[in-house]
């Protein structure tokens, strides 16, 4: 599948993937100098990329294990939603959830995207709703004892 993307800062860095079955390919920060995140608190990296997905489609934005685990950065939203009629920039809200402040260096890879097709519901009111073996049991109710 190809995906046009079209580059909106002469810094910007095309996805990349980093092996060959990666299922989500790095996006890059398009910064002029470094960002400090800091302790719990959030900062907005632009990509300098702006994506055109086919109708169907829908590009979700990941943590990179890579930055959540040795720095502490994650998507602020957990998963970001990149739908197919938006053209603006693709811009990464990263949460610092460590007890430091952390530094996002221009260039750097914060975040992943996973293009992936969805299905528009068409919602219907009902009276009644087919009965499970699970029924209304919430959190926790199908764990073992």
């Amino acid at each position: 599948m190809k995906i046009n993307i079209k580059l909106l800062n002469e810094k910007a860095i095309m996805p990349t993937y980093g092996s060959e079955y990666a299922a989500g390919a790095d996006l890059y920060a398009c910064l002029d100098g470094e960002i400090t995140v800091n302790p719990h608190a959030t900062a907005v990296i632009p990509t300098g990329l702006a994506l055109e997905l086919p109708v169907g489609y829908a590009g979700l934005i990941y943590a990179r294990s890579g930055l959540a685990t040795k720095k502490g950065l994650a998507p602020a939203n957990k998963v970001g939603v990149v739908d197919c009629d938006y053209r603006g920039e693709v811009k990464v809200a990263l949460y610092n959830h460590s007890d430091a402040a952390q530094t996002v260096s221009p260039g750097e890879r914060v975040a992943q995207l996973v293009i992936t097709p969805y299905i528009t519901a068409e919602f219907e009111a009902a009276d009644e709703l087919s009965d499970t073996v699970r029924g209304a049991g919430g959190f926790g109710s199908t764990g073992s004892k």
